[in-house]
């Protein structure tokens, strides 16, 4: 009696060393579980090392993290330690298929002391085919729980000895599952975040493209038909291009819908108007410098042409290089390679090169102003963009689409222009180009309150270009100008009415007898107004 008494002792005493034992290798084991969530933004390598932790400590063999797909009731490993990649491709379920879709359906644990004696086991990852049946396996499997919401499970094999407990094995599994959950939620929180910020760019990408495609470039006039076939021709290549017109036809749009239909489209398009930048910033600007390299240079600055790497620069008013800067520049198209100001280290890009001007470079070079070298390193593909004096059906077109442009921005609801307004526009020589008309009819439907944009709206010089046909030297006299608003209301009503001059004069509140009287007066044609029967 008292050796078996010895014996109970000594096996108690062993079993307490086991307990603390576990403790410790427990403690330890969720230490560094815990580091290795927190310390990796990479969901798979954080699980992985979970699972790698999980077995070198514990013991727990084949462990895997199966997570449910969101909005779908599809289970799929995620990570599995030990699984080839092909048994983790074999691991799907649906919910409350096997014992993982049931911890996942059902939201609580599953304990089985034998996989071989289980039926509910599936082992569709075909991993313990062949099992040692004198080795039972256990198969602990925990839901992974975020609030009222089960999101995946963990899972582990454990084969089966005197000194494990499956309860405490379950216990410190769950506290794990726990662990996965709140790492799991905030990387994919990250993740969609991450995936929202790059379908937005992405949106945007294509917005810019849209905006930008040539088809969006505003005339159908034979000019801006030729315009619109050279840019697809040049998009495609790499070929440096020469923009020429006058200023405010166009040529930033050009140029952008060159680069968002080339292959630098994904890349930047950083524009540099070399007529505004300082004559003693402008190397500066364009190729960028280093610290110390002159008073103020308190740090390394990259310059325009290292910003454009990969994409488009745009070297807008070209003709107004300062002749220092225009020596750098040959070398940087020719060898696509620079040093910052004040820097020693060569920096090379490959960027497009586009480049605009409104100013005769022919003549500059006569002048000495302008490289001839330069000059013929630009002029590789010259695209000539027309006045819009050169293309007046496109007038029209560019107004309504002005129209509708800025009515949106201001809230207003102005459906049209007045025959009297189009007419004015269409006579106006437009010295200032598309900018001019664009400014024009922002400032016109700034100022009116109805519904549609009459001639009074317009400035004073379109509306001289109106009644003078172009001989804008007369100044038009308050009678004129009242005589012109009472034609162009006459003429509204009667275009609405079809023609019925009763209707018409009830439209404007006034009498048959002074609508005759004025249509005789303005010498105003109603048959023009009259719809086809």
């Amino acid at each position: 009696m008292k050796k078996g008494h010895q014996a109970q002792e000594i096996e108690y005493l062993r079993m307490e060393n086991l307990s603390e034992s576990r403790q410790i290798t427990e403690l330890l084991c969720l230490y560094e579980v815990t580091r290795a969530l927190s310390g990796n933004l990479k969901l798979k390598e954080g699980l992985n090392r979970v699972l790698q932790i999980m077995a070198e400590h514990l013991g727990m063999v084949r462990g895997t993290v199966t997570l449910l797909k969101p909005g779908s009731s599809e289970l799929q490993i995620e990570v599995a330690h030990g699984l080839t990649a092909e048994a983790r491709r074999r691991g799907h379920y649906k919910l409350g298929e096997g014992i993982t879709g049931r911890v996942v359906a059902n939201g609580q644990p599953i304990v089985i002391p034998n996989i071989t004696k289980d039926p509910r086991f599936l082992n569709r990852t075909r991993t313990r085919t062949g099992a040692n049946p004198n080795q039972p396996v256990s198969f602990i499997c925990v839901p992974i729980n975020h609030g009222s919401y089960t999101i995946g499970a963990l899972s582990v094999d454990r084969y089966a000895a005197s000194d494990v407990s499956l309860e405490d094995d379950l216990r410190l599994l769950t506290i794990i599952s726990s662990l996965i959950a709140q790492s799991v939620i905030r990387l994919q929180e990250a993740n969609a975040e991450r995936q929202s910020l790059i379908s937005e760019n992405r949106k945007l990408r294509i917005a810019l493209a849209e905006k930008y495609r040539v088809g969006s470039l505003i005339g159908n006039s034979s000019q801006m038909q030729e315009v619109y076939e050279m840019v697809h021709r040049v998009a495609e290549s790499n070929a440096t291009v020469l923009l020429r017109g006058e200023s405010g036809t166009g040529k930033s749009l050009v140029a952008k819908a060159i680069h968002f239909n080339s292959r630098q489209a994904k890349g930047p398009f950083i524009n540099v108007n070399c007529s505004t930048l300082p004559e003693t910033l402008i190397e500066s600007e364009l190729f960028g410098h280093a610290k110390g390299a002159f008073t103020g240079a308190i740090q390394q600055k990259k310059g325009r042409f290292e910003l454009a790497n990969g994409g488009t620069i745009f070297l807008d008013e070209i003709g107004e290089l300062p002749h220092s800067v225009q020596v750098k520049l040959l070398g940087v198209i020719q060898d696509k390679e620079f040093q910052r100001v004040g820097g020693t280290r060569t920096i090379r890009i490959k960027c497009r090169i586009v480049a605009a001007t409104n100013k005769n470079l022919e003549d500059a070079m006569e002048r000495g102003e302008f490289r001839e070298d330069l000059y013929y390193r630009l002029n590789v593909f010259p695209i000539y963009l027309p006045p819009l004096r050169e293309r007046k059906t496109d007038i029209i077109l560019l107004a309504e689409h002005f129209l509708e442009k800025f009515s949106k921005e201001h809230g207003k609801k102005i459906k049209c222009f007045s025959k009297a307004a189009l007419d004015c526009l269409m006579q106006y020589d437009w010295p200032g180009n598309v900018r001019e008309l664009q400014n024009y009819v922002e400032r016109a439907i700034i100022i009116c309150d109805e519904n549609i944009l009459r001639i009074h709206h317009l400035p004073a010089s379109l509306q001289l270009a109106g009644d003078d046909a172009g001989h804008t030297d007369r100044r038009k006299s308050f009678a004129d100008a009242v005589a012109g608003f009472e034609k162009e209301l006459i003429m509204e009503a009667l275009s609405e009415t079809g023609g019925n001059q009763t209707r018409a004069a009830k439209l404007l509140n006034s009498s048959l007898r002074i609508i005759n009287y004025k249509i005789k007066k303005y010498n105003i044609d109603t048959k023009m107004f009259k719809k086809p029967s």
